[in-house]
């Protein structure tokens, strides 16, 4: 019985539920990161950085 209550208190690794919150939660992040890097300020100082190490 004692093993059983130490087995079911363990918190070693995330569940199945955890690993879908995490995995939304990084796609949601991922979105939002895309939507600022392809906006045309962002991509515009992309360019001249890019431009000005090319010389």
């Amino acid at each position: 019985m004692r093993k059983l209550l130490v087995r079911l208190r363990d918190d070693a690794g995330m569940t199945t539920a955890e690993y879908a919150v995490g995995t939304l939660a990084a796609v949601a992040f991922a979105a939002a990161l895309l939507k600022v890097v392809s906006s045309e300020k962002v991509t515009a100082a992309l360019s001249a950085v890019i431009s000005r190490a090319l010389g």
